[in-house]
């Protein structure tokens, strides 16, 4: 790549193999990503030019390299050549090798390098490699923090685990170019900054040079001049240790910059300020360790400021090789935009910026306890992996205009990520560039003066609905106005036109409806008007003006008749005039605006409405009174957050037709009831089953009504809601009975 050619885009699979105890997590596996050569394609056509590819001497010989399975890396890396994908192949990425080695072994780095060679020996056309993934990285989280194999906790092991990984590197680049001599190495590791109180300056002064160190090692830049020289004879390490480095400098061709919002951080010996669980210290200090962001009064360093350091330190060519942030899907498209953007203004500043990576393709598993359990805790990436294929999210489309040139044009990117938004100051202060503190605005409420901004309009404001998204979006950082029925008649052409002209949404949210299911059999016309009527007047406007939209249907378009979940394409057969109003708002809407969004759901609970079904039992039962639930009716309890979330991370992505959003499980009212109940500690002596019939409704309802999906299952499975509900609810004892 030459130094005026543009930015390239390169993508990454998250693989980490890494070792818990005598327990591998393999995030390959869980992401099925091996056995879908097909993902390689879906990766060419979002303009990916390069991609990090594990061919990871864990999974390919985990034994010895005579019994090595090359199945995967023979077909990815044909494929990928088909594709027109460059390869950056890893061999270790945060892992410890197979069962017969360690980060610590003596014999660790000739035993990779052993790898690399047959690697390089199958597949000679490679250029591209990355032997050891974050050596400074993984050696802190296996041997300083004992997070991961073989779970140290000194310096000495650190430091032993660091210089192994990157003699590894070396040796392995050597062993590799006597096969290719034109071979490149692309060396990535976490690139944070930390800032201190003026008291703590030497901790973090310390913590700013060692972040460079695997750089430096490979670079042959550690020498007797060093600031960390003496650190490492200190520790232990000998001098001759270090000096080998010096004689085999093995410099990379590109720096890979694996940048997070997280690795910016801030020391502060002040603890009051701060909860215990970011307490920690260094033998001389206390001090609390938290996200730069969220008390830096200008904010962190951010990727243009690390990327000409890095460019300053070293003047190679530098890469982001990992570009995330773990967080809501707007953000992830603000994050992308500002490290792309970050990235121009370093190369227009003259820095050799050669790509940044979408990192992770395919999302990532359990990151969220930094792979220490295995939980299944997925989230999504470039790619939703939970539908049959891999689905496209709103990153795709954001990256494929960047890869073409091409001004992304999201409505979101407008407003400014939580990073650099006044809500980030979660600590109620902001720090200043001398230490001195000063009081933070910690709710922001988004201006829509900006003409820039458009909001998402949302109906509903007196609904349990309306009321929710309208709470999400503002924690969310999403612009939106909320309106009631006096503000916005849905059914009225007229009054949803001057609402359009005077907002100009890029998006409405139809929480608005007749909900009461056995009135809407009294009151069919109103029942009519608001549930067939208003969305068929939203969908017109939307589609004449290009607006999206999502509006709400329900499990009641069911007879009720089969014994399995229902999914999106099963006929509908309501027995109630709620249900007929709602399937056949589904069919008129989606036939007026086939881009449109229509979410099928169940019966909604939540923490933040006191009158929902669960809240009003839970209320009863702990004030000892009676409570009637039904035993025979089985339906898809849904989380009303779980629901607001998924449903936005669907309008984001331009999602289109009918969706079933429920969390995954079933049961019967009654049981629904016991079951939190017994997980809240609540007695439920007082609770009374009964069928359905016995409370006489005037509207039928089906008696299975549960929800599957076909598309996918978004939504966290259901013990993990009631769990959620538990906590985020206040449940005390009220004075009335309640019947359902």
């Amino acid at each position: 790549m030459t130094k005026d050619s543009s930015i390239e885009l390169w993508g990454g699979v998250e693989c980490t193999v890494n070792r818990v105890a005598d327990s591998y997590s393999d995030q390959l596996e869980k992401s099925r990503h091996t056995s879908r050569l097909s993902d390689l394609e879906c990766f060419a056509n979002i303009g990916i030019k390069a991609l990090r590819h594990a061919v990871l001497w864990e999974r390919t010989a985990p034994v010895d390299l005579a019994t090595a399975d090359w199945s995967w890396p023979d077909a990815s890396l044909l494929r990928l050549q088909q594709c027109g994908i460059r390869p950056i192949v890893g061999l270790v990425h945060h892992g410890s090798g197979p069962r017969d080695t360690n980060l610590l072994d003596p014999q660790f780095s000739g035993k990779l390098a052993n790898y690399a060679a047959a690697v390089a020996g199958r597949y000679p056309w490679v250029r591209d490699y990355t032997p050891v993934n974050e050596p400074l990285t993984t050696a802190r989280f296996s041997a300083l923090y004992g997070l991961w194999h073989p779970h140290l906790k000194n310096e000495f092991s650190f430091l032993r685990a660091l210089l192994n990984q990157c003699r590894a590197v070396v040796l392995s680049m050597r062993e590799i170019r006597r096969i290719n001599s034109s071979a490149r190495l692309v060396q990535t590791d976490d690139l944070g900054k930390v800032f201190s109180t003026p008291r703590l300056s030497y901790q973090a002064a310390f913590e700013n040079e060692r972040r460079w160190c695997s750089y430096d090692l490979l670079c042959g830049r550690l020498n007797r001049s060093h600031p960390l020289w003496s650190y490492f004879l200190w520790v232990g390490i000998s001098a001759s240790e270090l000096e080998w480095f010096l004689d085999n400098p093995c410099p990379p061709d590109v720096i890979g910059v694996n940048h997070y919002l997280s690795g910016e951080r801030y020391l502060d010996e002040h603890l009051e300020r701060y909860p215990e669980y970011t307490y920690g210290g260094n033998g001389r200090d206390r001090y609390a360790d938290v996200l730069a962001a969220r008390v830096l009064r200008d904010g962190p360093a951010g990727p243009r400021a690390l990327l000409l350091e890095a460019w300053e330190r070293y003047r190679l060519p530098v890469a982001i090789t990992e570009c995330h942030n773990g967080c809501t899907r707007e953000e992830q498209l603000r994050w992308m935009m500002e490290v792309w953007r970050g990235a121009e203004a370093a190369r227009n500043q003259g820095a050799r910026i050669v790509a940044v990576t979408a990192w992770s393709l395919l999302g990532a598993f359990d990151w969220n306890n930094l792979v220490t359990r295995q939980e299944n805790q997925y989230e999504s990436g470039v790619f939703d992996i939970r539908s049959c294929t891999p689905r496209p999210t709103a990153l795709a489309s954001l990256i494929r205009e960047l890869g073409s040139g091409q001004q992304p044009d999201h409505p979101l990117l407008e407003a400014s990520g939580w990073w650099c938004s006044p809500r980030r100051f979660v600590y109620g202060f902001a720090v200043n560039e001398r230490g001195e503190t000063s009081p933070a605005v910690t709710e922001v409420t988004i201006s829509l003066t900006n003409p820039r901004i458009r909001p998402v309009l949302i109906t509903g404001a007196r609904g349990m609905l309306g009321k929710a998204f309208a709470r999400i979006c503002d924690s969310r950082g999403i612009p939106h106005k909320l309106f009631c029925n006096a503000q916005l008649d849905i059914a009225d052409p007229q009054s949803v036109r001057e609402a359009f002209v005077g907002l100009q949404p890029w998006a409405v949210i139809n929480a608005a409806e007749y909900a009461n299911v056995d009135q809407a059999e009294i009151e069919r016309d109103h029942c009519s008007r608001e549930n067939m009527r208003g969305p068929v007047v939203l969908a017109t406007e939307c589609a004449t003006r290009g607006i999206q939209l999502i509006s709400f249907s329900s499990d009641m378009v069911f007879a009720g008749e089969k014994a399995q979940p229902y999914i999106e394409t099963d006929r509908t057969d309501p027995l109630n005039h709620y249900g007929v109003t709602k399937a056949k708002a589904e069919a008129r809407v989606l036939e007026i605006m086939p881009s449109a969004l229509v979410v099928r759901t169940s019966e909604l609970f939540g923490p933040w409405d006191e009158h929902n079904f669960l809240t009003s039992a839970m209320r009863a039962l702990a004030s000892h009174q009676e409570f009637r639930a039904v035993l025979d009716v089985t339906v898809s309890p849904t989380y009303i957050p779980d629901l607001v979330n998924t449903s936005l991370d669907l309008l984001i992505d331009r999602e289109s037709g009918i969706w079933h959003l429920a969390n995954a499980g079933e049961l019967s009212w009654a049981a629904l009831v016991e079951e939190t109940a017994a997980r809240a500690n609540i007695p439920a002596h007082t609770l009374q089953s009964c069928g359905i019939r016995s409370l006489n409704l005037p509207a039928r309802r089906p008696l299975y009504s549960v929800l599957g999906s076909h598309r996918a299952m978004l939504m966290p499975a259901l013990h993990d809601a009631i769990h959620r509900y538990i906590s985020e609810s206040d449940l005390r004892p009220e004075s009335s009975c309640r019947a359902a």
